[in-house]
């Protein structure tokens, strides 16, 4: 996907128009068009703060990342990293309970 899809993809699943998308980042709604058409590209700043009011990273947009990370679990992580090591650990075997849960439920979910 490029730059202007992933911006289009994730304003449509918002269900924004492009003039909602322009007033939150603070340009016209025409000038969206063309970035979601890939005529053009916007200055780095101008990247973030679409990013920003998409919530997702700027990293998705650029195409270095398929993930798309809600900024609300990317904060999360963000606040782990200056937990201890002790605390760290605890909150990745939580995690892994978590994933290994939803994983096993699907998968009887499928075999059923």
């Amino acid at each position: 996907m490029t730059f202007g899809e992933r911006i289009s993809s994730i304003r449509k699943r918002l269900k924004w128009s492009q003039d909602e998308l322009a007033k939150k980042v603070g340009t016209s709604g025409p000038i969206i068009g063309r970035y979601e058409r890939n005529e053009i590209k916007p200055a780095i700043d101008t990247a973030k703060s679409i990013a920003d009011a998409l919530g997702v990273t700027i990293d998705f947009l650029m195409g270095d990342d398929d993930m798309v990370i809600d900024k609300k679990l990317f904060q999360k992580i963000k606040d782990i990293e200056s937990f201890t090591e002790e605390e760290k650990t605890k909150i990745y075997d939580l995690l892994d309970m978590a994933v290994g849960y939803h994983k096993a439920k699907k998968k009887i979910f499928l075999n059923v």
